[in-house]
């Protein structure tokens, strides 16, 4: 893959192209936000491996930036020890995933492999479906409700045809984490909470009352309104 390493400490960025340049991907290098927002833009690039803190402009108005203009873009956070907040705040942005400093090369290879792999797969699934007044054009990573388009991120569109796909049962936290984060048991289900939570302020016409990405308690969620 074609990969934007975005990240200002020297060593760790030095570390991350090794690695990636050992596995066989092309990578390109930026040390600020302003430069990765440019750089991303890039129809050529397969991913961007972002780190939170950077200079000029941080990794969270980056990965907004960017989620805005290439929904389709996989984005793989690098977020502090412990700071469950860069976390969230990623999240409700559009990053797709995140790995946690420090982290083992390992669980970043299977992350952006994973990554990889759902970008480029082609899904057997309906690509436009009709719910509740929404339009979801999933090929396209958009939903259309009235005269607006909605921009979705490839994580938002692979809960989407998971739950659609498995439609006649409610699916649990961990069984979306395994089957579309593809993450370890180490991995917290409230990402999956956090995640379904912006997805719903984006295509649900009652956030209050959800009548696409239902929640049944005690599980986890459904599609469509029991």
């Amino acid at each position: 893959m074609n990969i934007l390493v975005v990240e200002d400490d020297p060593l760790l960025r030095d570390g991350l192209v090794d690695l990636l340049k050992g596995e066989g991907h092309t990578v390109d290098l930026v040390s600020d936000g302003l430069t990765a927002t440019k750089r991303g833009m890039d129809p050529e690039l397969d991913l961007i491996l972002l780190d939170v803190m950077l200079p000029k402009l941080d990794g969270i108005e980056v990965c907004h930036r960017l989620r805005k203009a290439r929904p389709d873009l996989p984005i793989l956070m690098l977020t502090a020890k412990g700071d469950e907040e860069d976390k969230v705040r990623g999240l409700k942005v559009g990053a797709d995933d995140y790995v946690t400093k420090p982290f083992g090369a390992r669980e970043l290879l299977a992350r952006i492999a994973a990554l990889g792999r759902r970008a480029k797969s082609a899904p057997a699934e309906p690509e436009i479906m009709e719910i509740d007044g929404c339009r979801l054009d999933l090929g396209h990573c958009e939903a259309h409700r009235g005269h607006k388009t909605i921009p979705l991120t490839p994580r938002e569109v692979g809960i989407l045809r998971w739950l659609h796909r498995h439609k006649a049962r409610a699916v649990s936290r961990s069984e979306l984490l395994e089957q579309v984060w593809v993450a370890n048991a180490n991995m917290e289900t409230r990402t999956v909470d956090v995640t379904i939570a912006n997805l719903r302020q984006k295509i649900e016409r009652d956030h209050a009352d959800p009548k696409i990405v239902v929640s049944v308690k005690g599980i986890g969620y459904a599609w469509g309104k029991p």
